[in-house]
């Protein structure tokens, strides 16, 4: 999106805040000073700008030059860092705007290694999202001063960082795609800015695996509103109303992969996404091309042999093979993976076993971490009434 896109003040800004973030930074700004100064910056023209035709013709020149005065006014009244003051104070306050996207610099920053994930994940809402911390407490159902805290904290570890290119961009994504499968959960609104934060990430790299990860959120999030019933009640893929899937997002997802995918450089998140295409493009569930998944499936597990990519397949293989051969590829995975018990459970009820497919998603919904995972579990279990 661009300034002239006709994008409302609250959009502008968010698409904004972590370019003047990174100019007040390049300027020598320490971090935590820079985003209190560009925080102010924002509110300030949530204000002015709100009258009609006060928007300036260049928003980012005005947030930069009004964020800057903002800081070096909190250095002034800092009497221990007069020394700092007079250095920062000989650094132009106007003249061009440095054009270059800070997106990705400051994501690297934001999920610097020395973070831990839940740090991370404030601070990249926090700085490169634009959320306020009342925001993200609210969306992880934490105490206002609890998440106050712990960006406080990731804001002191990383302190000394500059910005630099030099990051980990796998850990980014990571931090990008637990943002996304919080409010894929239905716990909190989250994906949506998971998705614009991606957006943002795949116009500063070339890495295809941004591009898989855009992919993968477009698809699972062009589902989202067959995903659940009106009265909360979770809808499984297979018996989810297709007609209510969203295909601009569909089409956008499968043309994004497409472009990664002919970089030939497959990463785990471009497999990922290829199977969601697959399931995107299946009329209905008995139409997946299932073997094509367990293909796809068979790449996840090269690419990144994990319990959940092996569990998945696992389900692709009884699909595909039948049910018997779904749990032998089951028995490769650890019992104590979260769905474990609802997979075999699901597999045991496909070879005719009621009885142990009834005890087996009674314990899947003991062990479930939600609400409406728990109660679709439940009537799984009741539906094979006492198994005989």
């Amino acid at each position: 999106m661009s300034e002239a896109s006709g994008a409302t003040a609250e959009e502008l800004l968010k698409e904004l805040a972590p370019q003047v973030l990174g100019v007040l930074l390049r300027r020598g700004a320490p971090f935590a000073a820079a985003e209190d100064a560009v925080q102010e910056a924002l509110l300030e023209a949530v204000r002015r700008w709100a009258q009609d035709g006060a928007r300036p013709s260049d928003p980012r020149g005005w947030l930069v030059t009004v964020a800057w005065r903002k800081h070096l006014d909190a250095v002034r009244t800092d009497a221990a860092r007069r020394r700092r003051e007079v250095r920062v104070a000989a650094a132009p306050e106007s003249g061009p705007t440095e054009q270059s996207d800070d997106t990705l610099l400051l994501l690297l920053m934001c999920c610097h290694p020395s973070l831990s994930r839940p740090s991370a994940v404030a601070m990249t809402l926090r700085a490169v999202g634009g959320l306020t911390t009342d925001q993200i407490a609210r969306a992880y159902m934490v105490p206002v001063t609890t998440m106050a805290q712990r960006i406080s904290r990731a804001r002191r570890t990383i302190a000394g960082e500059r910005l630099t290119r030099s990051g980990d961009l796998g850990g980014v994504l990571h931090v990008l795609y637990l943002i996304f499968n919080e409010g894929h959960s239905g716990a909190a609104d989250l994906s949506t800015e998971a998705i614009r934060l991606c957006r943002q990430l795949v116009r500063t790299t070339e890495d295809p695996e941004a591009q898989g990860l855009l992919s993968l959120m477009l698809l699972h999030h062009a589902r989202r509103a067959s995903r659940f019933d009106p009265d909360g009640t979770l809808v499984p893929l297979d018996s989810q109303d297709r007609a209510r899937w969203d295909t601009a997002l569909i089409a956008e997802g499968v043309g994004v992969l497409q472009a990664a995918l002919a970089r030939d450089r497959l990463g785990p998140y471009q497999a990922e996404a290829a199977i969601a295409a697959l399931h995107a493009d299946a009329p209905s569930a008995q139409e997946t091309d299932w073997p094509q998944v367990v293909t796809w499936y068979d790449e996840l597990v090269t690419l990144s042999d994990t319990p959940v990519a092996r569990l998945n397949r696992a389900v692709a293989v009884g699909e595909a093979d039948g049910p018997q051969a779904g749990l032998r590829a089951l028995a490769d995975v650890p019992e104590d993976v979260h769905r474990h018990a609802a997979v075999e459970a699901h597999l045991r009820e496909r070879a005719g076993e009621r009885q142990r497919a009834r005890e087996l998603f009674t314990l899947a919904a003991r062990r479930a971490t939600s609400a409406p995972e728990r109660d679709h579990l439940t009537r799984r279990a009741a539906a094979l009434g006492d198994g005989s």
